[in-house]
């Protein structure tokens, strides 16, 4: 096996792992948990910072 096969292995593999993080971010399964974590910015306590408070 020369460096160029190993080369096509790594970049099939590396591909093959992408597609699976696309699908994994795309399923029903984490569409609950993702649109939690997008509301933590809005659902947070206003704490006085940039409102002309210092700490």
């Amino acid at each position: 096996m020369d460096i160029n096969m190993l080369r096509s292995i790594v970049t099939v593999l590396a591909f093959a792992v992408f597609i699976a993080i696309v699908l994994w971010a795309y399923s029903d399964r984490s569409k609950a948990a993702f649109e939690q974590a997008a509301r933590l910015p809005f659902d947070e306590e206003d704490e006085g910072i940039g409102h002309g408070e210092r700490k």
